[in-house]
């Protein structure tokens, strides 16, 4: 009864007449409004409060339209610098030394980008992987929904005038195809692996003559190099089970954090097909399904996860031809993938690359970490997500669920996440945690027999595995419920179902919940019996009194969300400033050898409330402070009472004030304040704000150093004394419940907001909002999108 009378709202919205104005980065033509498809493609789009569109279709190809359409409206610039990413085509319309944004790739340059980039079209990477038979490959529904974006996209471009000056008028502004569509998908999935070394996989280049020397590869720089890969993403996301809430139903809690600008950030909408598919949430940029979301029934959101989804294999040589490597003493040659790439105002530039049975050669005996490709000796790096192609199947999964089975099941059919964990609650109470990611079959046996040297150290320091691939019997084989060659099972992964709570925080799936800790998983999915991150230490300690007291609500998550509780401070502030009111004299010397009195720092130490809320008197002071003192002081040295397995939440604790560095960081801090004039107890908003359209917004939150949950990482402007711009952190929230009435009960907040052109209305609307913590109250249900006062109605079709 209820799936009819939504069939019977969809076909009045259809009747309705389209609105000329759209929320676009770009200017419609004057004289155009957008009439109902007469054939080919087509959907409704109705936008509500701040520019969220909700996009009803009568099949996925329509779907896709209707996203691509939309996407184009609010992020043309940012979407068409991708698809010239990923077309290789940078270096010929911005020049070949200049850089990417790094949304899609860690390459330095963009003739670094074009040459990885070209090479996977050459290849026809991604035209096999399309080509491969469900669930292996995309299903039906994911290409429609793709083809119907590149559709959807295009048409928007043919149609309207683009006015964002970051884009107007430019030569690389042009149609894409599904192709084009896929391949970013595909680098969004090798973005922790190939996509991570792109300089690497091109720079590498045989050895020539006698100058051939090998320069030893450092462990520690290798272990850096995992955890690096990661550096400009983030994530909490909780779960609370139906035993810890007011009604019995799940909740759910989740605070990705992403980059700010640039490619990567998300996009909200709500993609309804009547009858088949209800779901709402954030899309990262080019993707036409929700990335992280909610439906009637269940909500999930993900954290970038500690499994290494890569590891590295040490290549033998063949003495006589450095591109010839040996396995079990035969010869194989490697592949030799010539790519040319054209470059603005020059000639084009060749270069090769060069593969093997278990990757590509990455080398760049300069670097760190060092990689030599030498007459003996050259590191393949296997990438399993490089044949994954499930990423958007395994979302579409989540989008259809009904529980966090059913998310579950999704995982287990398509296993396609490349690089996050996955937390989920539905709307029966269930909770879930899984560490469900694709990883390679690295498992602690085979690391014990085929493991380096260099492996010995950096597996079990950070799970990164380096095998010797001189040996047949070091291959990394395959699981028997892996629906990929090579790759680590469903059975293998670590999942918790139906805790009162299940947490993350990026560390590893140790303590999702601190009272039913997970073990016995393998290395590579990351450490156990560790120190936590203060963010995980925090956040545990906020879940799990929350559970414990019981009775929640969506409300309480929002609470939490912007609780912006500082638990460095809980646990060094007080410490300090008795340290610093000890002081002789009132005075430290800083890090320039000058003295500075320190004595108005203690009681503003003293008296501030550990928040980093936008009118904290003090975080500006202790936060600058704690980032001189952890930069200078190692963990190790920093606390008194050492960490301990046993009670992992609450130590390490009780800071270490007598270490070198302590009394030098808050004579920097005190004298970097100072000399900008900013008062000791300044407004955090005062000096941590951005700046959209010549207004100052201040920006709640702090750095993940300070273990804050609402995690912002500003960028400080020395000159002006302050945090002038926000480069990533809390992005696509959502706090999300049930109260039996078939709509969810759900608030969500776009820090960024939903266009990047200055010229939008919605380029700034939902930053303002999180200046003043507050929230967006979805619109799911029909009754509820109909009944929104800033209702727009644009029927969009392929031939309009």
């Amino acid at each position: 009864m209820r799936t009819r009378r939504r069939r019977l709202v969809v076909a009045a919205v259809a009747l309705l007449t389209a609105a000329t104005a759209l929320p676009a980065a770009a200017a419609e033509r004057p004289s155009r409004q957008e009439h109902p498809s007469h054939g080919g493609l087509s959907a409704v789009i109705r936008y509500t409060e701040y520019g969220i569109p909700h996009i009803v279709a009568k099949g996925y190809p329509d779907l896709g339209f209707g996203t691509g359409w939309a996407q184009a409206a609010d992020q043309v610039c940012l979407l068409a610098d991708g698809f010239t990413t990923v077309r290789g085509e940078r270096s010929r319309y911005f020049g070949a030394d200049a850089t990417t944004d790094r949304s899609l790739s860690s390459a330095s340059t963009n003739l670094a980008s074009d040459l990885y980039f070209r090479g996977v079209r050459r290849s026809g990477t991604v035209e096999r992987l399309l080509a491969q038979r469900a669930p292996l490959g995309p299903s039906k529904d994911v290409k429609d929904l793709m083809r119907g974006f590149a559709a959807g996209y295009n048409a928007w471009l043919a149609r309207n005038r683009v006015t964002d000056p970051a884009c107007a008028g430019a030569a690389w502004l042009r149609p894409v195809t599904a192709t084009d569509v896929a391949v970013r998908f595909y680098a969004l999935s090798v973005l922790a692996g190939q996509g991570g070394a792109v300089d690497e996989i091109t720079g590498a280049e045989p050895p020539s003559g006698s100058a051939a020397t090998e320069r030893a590869a450092g462990a520690d720089a290798l272990v850096g190099l995992v955890r690096d890969r990661s550096a400009d993403m983030g994530s909490n996301a909780v779960a609370f089970s139906g035993a810890t809430t007011a009604n019995g139903r799940g909740l759910l809690l989740g605070n990705p954090h992403y980059p700010w600008q640039g490619g990567r950030r998300f996009w909200q909408s709500q993609q309804t097909i009547p009858g088949r598919l209800d779901v709402a949430g954030g899309s990262l940029l080019g993707s036409p399904t929700v990335s992280i979301g909610y439906n009637s029934r269940v909500a999930w959101s993900h954290t970038v996860a500690t499994g290494v989804p890569f590891n590295l294999t040490r290549l033998t040589l063949d003495p006589a031809d450095p591109t010839v490597y040996l396995v079990d003493g035969r010869p194989e040659r490697m592949t030799k993938r010539t790519v040319t790439v054209p470059v603005k105002g020059g000639t084009s530039v060749t270069r090769s690359q060069w593969w093997t049975r278990y990757g590509p050669v990455v080398a760049d005996p300069q670097g760190d970490p060092p990689l030599p490709w030498t007459a003996t000796t050259a590191y393949a790096l296997n990438d399993p997500n490089a044949a994954n192609f499930r990423f958007p199947d395994t979302s579409l999964g989540f989008a259809r669920a009904r529980s966090t089975a059913g998310v579950l099941a999704s995982l287990k059919r398509y296993q396609g996440l490349p690089w996050v964990n996955t937390v989920a609650a539905d709307s029966a109470g269930h909770s879930l945690y899984t560490q469900s990611q694709v990883l390679p079959r690295i498992t602690d046996d085979l690391a014990a027999r085929c493991s380096t040297d260099l492996g010995r150290i950096t597996y079990p320091q950070a799970g990164l595995a380096v095998l010797d691939g001189s040996r047949g019997d070091c291959a990394i084989g395959s699981d028997a419920d892996a629906v990929q060659p090579g790759i680590l099972g469903p059975a293998r992964m670590p999942t918790l179902k139906d805790a009162p709570y299940a947490e993350n925080s990026n560390d590893s799936a140790w303590l999702a919940n601190e009272d039913r800790p997970l073990t016995g998983y393998e290395r590579v999915f990351g450490d156990i019996g560790t120190p936590r991150s203060l963010r995980t230490r925090g956040g545990v300690e906020d879940v799990a009194a929350m559970a414990r007291r019981g009775g929640l609500t969506v409300r309480d998550l929002q609470r939490q969300q912007f609780a912006n509780r500082v638990p460095a401070g809980d646990l060094a502030a007080a410490d300090a400033a008795k340290a610093c009111a000890a002081l002789a004299g009132g005075t430290a010397t800083a890090g320039d050898g000058t003295v500075v009195d320190v004595s108005a720092a203690c009681p503003v130490l003293a008296a501030w409330g550990r928040t980093m809320d936008t009118d904290s008197r003090g975080a500006l002071l202790f936060d600058r402070f704690w980032r001189k003192l952890t930069a200078a002081v190692p963990p190790g040295r920093l606390w008194k009472v050492p960490f301990s397995a046993a009670d992992p939440v609450r130590t390490p604790n009780t800071l270490n004030t007598t270490a070198p560095g302590f009394a030098t960081a808050l004579a920097d801090a005190v004298a970097e304040l100072r000399g900008k004039g900013t008062a000791l107890d300044a407004r955090l908003g005062d000096h941590q704000y951005v700046v959209r359209g010549g207004e100052r917004i201040p920006v709640p939150g702090g750095s993940n150093r300070l273990g804050v949950w609402n995690v912002i990482e500003p960028t400080w402007d020395a000159a002006s004394g302050a945090y002038t711009e926000v480069p990533f952190g809390s992005s696509h929230i959502q706090a999300v419940g049930w109260d039996g009435s078939g709509c969810p009960v759900a608030r969500t907040l776009l820090t960024y907001s939903q266009s990047s052109n200055a010229d939008s209305p919605h380029y700034s609307d939902q930053t303002r909002l999180l200046a003043g913590e507050r929230w967006v109250t979805a619109r799911f249900c029909e009754k509820d999108v109909l009944a929104s006062p800033a209702l727009r109605v644009v029927r969009v079709g392929e031939h309009g």
